[in-house]
């Protein structure tokens, strides 16, 4: 018989194995609840004028533009400008010692005043013996001798009256004078320096007129064509000026295997400066095409994707759609395929989306 200890083990038992039952036939945990959609960006792709364009480097040149060198050899007297002043036409720079030039055109002076006294001797001498070969008071032979001595008096006043033009002409190259207005660039020499026809003494700029020498590779050398609009950009590769190309070198650099390409920049920004280098984008064409912006596109194994909201029967999901981009204009991308006008792209927050996920518009 058992006693009352072993009734109350097995009662226990029963309890737990009962307890045990109900919870295994019991009702099953509710489902986990759908995460809300994510509100994101939404824009609809449209065509749209697409340009073909390259970026290079350019470099600025001044149309008009002066290397100062002097004509003469000589010592420097006295400078007239300072850097970064504003120069007309024909205003003076430099002055170079000139005594020696000037003592040497005051001798030719002296001594064209000898001639012209001889000048005036044998012309009243002629006249004189004019009048007596007439008469017959002197031989025919005597007047000629007079007229040629004339003839030579003559020529050494011309040949003096040459070598004076030419000494006073000289004597102005000892004043260095601007051949164009500009602004004046850096002077290195000082008073007392010695230059020659090789020393470069300054640079004359006016920045009016600049000119974009462009180095285009071979490769695309087929498209090029004046007439090509040449956009120059500022730091952010934003247009800031636009001017077609002017010129197409008929021959290859040797040394580059490019071809140059100048576009006169008629309106350049007041920034921009001789010899300056700068980033010009020659756009080729302009065709009608689908863009989109760089924050819509992910790059996944060097393959780009973006999202596409496309309308499903649970709602509006984010289908990821592979796609093929081509040139980079400013923030956008060019789509070359897998997406097309009409389609709506989510523009940014992509990084948190999954391939179906539901979505709904800002």
């Amino acid at each position: 018989m058992p006693t009352a200890k072993t009734l109350s083990v097995s009662l226990c038992l029963v309890f737990c194995l009962a307890t045990a039952a109900c919870h295994r036939g019991g009702a099953a945990p509710a489902a986990a609840a759908a995460p809300p959609p994510a509100t994101v960006p939404i824009v609809t792709l449209e065509e749209k004028p697409v340009e073909q364009a390259s970026e290079f480097i350019a470099q600025l040149r001044s149309q008009h533009s002066a290397t100062i060198q002097p004509e003469i050899e000589g010592v420097v007297t006295r400078i007239f400008v300072k850097p970064g002043d504003r120069v007309r036409a024909g205003s003076v720079l430099m002055q170079i010692n000139a005594e020696k030039q000037q003592a040497a055109v005051r001798s030719t002076e002296a001594n064209r005043a000898g001639i012209e006294a001889d000048v005036t001797y044998w012309r009243e001498q002629v006249k004189r013996l004019e009048a007596l070969v007439g008469a017959g008071a002197i031989s025919r032979q005597e007047f000629d001798q007079a007229q040629n001595s004339l003839r030579s008096a003559e020529a050494r006043m011309a040949a003096v009256d040459a070598q004076v033009r030419e000494g006073r002409v000289e004597l102005d190259y000892y004043r260095v004078n601007s051949p164009q207005a500009g602004v004046v660039g850096d002077i290195t020499l000082r008073v007392g320096d010695r230059v020659t026809p090789t020393t470069i003494i300054t640079t004359v700029d006016d920045n009016s007129e600049l000119e974009a020498d462009i180095q285009v590779p071979l490769n695309r050398t087929p498209d090029l064509r004046v007439g090509l609009p040449v956009q120059m950009l500022d730091a952010d590769g934003k247009p800031v000026a636009t001017n077609p190309i002017t010129f197409v070198a008929p021959r290859v650099d040797e040394r580059t295997q490019t071809v140059l390409v100048k576009s006169v920049l008629r309106d350049a920004p007041p920034a921009m400066r001789a010899q300056q280098f700068s980033r010009a984008r020659i756009v080729w064409s302009n065709t009608p095409g689908v863009t989109v912006p760089i924050t819509a596109v992910v790059r996944i194994n060097g393959l780009y994707f973006c999202y596409v909201a496309e309308q499903s029967d649970a709602g509006l999901v984010a289908r990821q759609r592979p796609i093929e981009v081509g040139e980079l204009v400013g923030n956008e991308y060019v789509v070359r395929s897998g997406v097309k006008a009409g389609d709506r792209i989510i523009t940014s927050g992509i990084q948190k989306l999954a391939n179906g996920a539901p979505v709904k518009p800002e």
